[in-house]
């Protein structure tokens, strides 16, 4: 319920190794300051950073992958092959991006994972979370990250108790092929199976098994405008 391999398909992936020996799936970002770190010691720029992109390293961009105007890069970070960071994106730094995915306009990115085709494309905070393979977050999908009260996150487990994380900061776990709708907001310590599907506007808690449906029913009722002819 919490390993890697029930959220992620790892194999093969370019940083499979920042996943090695790992219990459960969040410890990952555990070890993402001291990988990053090794990973892009220097920036090293093989894609397009257009003229009024900011950067403050150490950034890698990689081939075909382009950073856009009004686009703030902090490093460390890593921008795979043919990724797209978008005008009015803001990356904080510690970001894994994998090859195309996409980190759209007014997004906002920190301490995160983006497997290859992950997208967040339109007004998306990403706070310490790890995103699967071809997921998409839908226009202003909130993934939070902290705690009202600070206090550390916690996951529930089947029998009743919870794992204790150790983290006080830590968003989702979003995994491969998950479809989240517009305005969710998840809170912090979501697991999200792979395959999945979540309503626009739901609030998201705990673990979603793979292949779920997460539904938000709402009673719309549409009446005459009173004192109209």
């Amino acid at each position: 319920m919490t390993s890697v391999t029930e959220y992620f398909d790892v194999a093969g992936w370019t940083h499979r190794d920042l996943f090695d020996g790992v219990e459960h799936v969040w410890e990952a970002l555990d070890r993402l300051p001291d990988y990053m770190a090794r990973l892009v010691p220097d920036t090293r720029i093989e894609g397009t950073v257009m003229e009024g992109a900011f950067i403050q390293g150490p950034v890698y961009v990689g081939p075909g992958a382009v950073i856009e105007p009004g686009a703030m890069v902090m490093g460390p970070t890593w921008i795979g092959e043919g990724s797209v960071v978008r005008h009015g994106a803001y990356i904080r730094g510690n970001c894994l991006i994998g090859a195309r995915c996409c980190v759209g306009h007014a997004t906002e990115l920190k301490g995160s994972v983006l497997l290859d085709g992950a997208q967040a494309p339109h007004f998306n905070y990403v706070g310490d979370c790890l995103l699967g393979r071809d997921c998409n977050l839908g226009a202003g999908a909130k993934l939070s990250n902290l705690k009202n009260d600070g206090s550390q996150v916690t996951i529930p487990r089947p029998d009743g108790g919870v794992w204790r994380t150790g983290r006080r900061k830590l968003g989702a776990v979003v995994g491969d092929g998950v479809q989240i709708g517009c305005n969710c907001v998840t809170a912090p310590g979501v697991l999200i199976g792979p395959g999945s599907l979540v309503y626009p506007n739901a609030f998201v808690r705990g673990i979603v098994p793979a292949r779920s449906v997460v539904k938000l029913r709402q009673a719309i009722e549409i009446a005459p405008l009173r004192g109209s002819a």
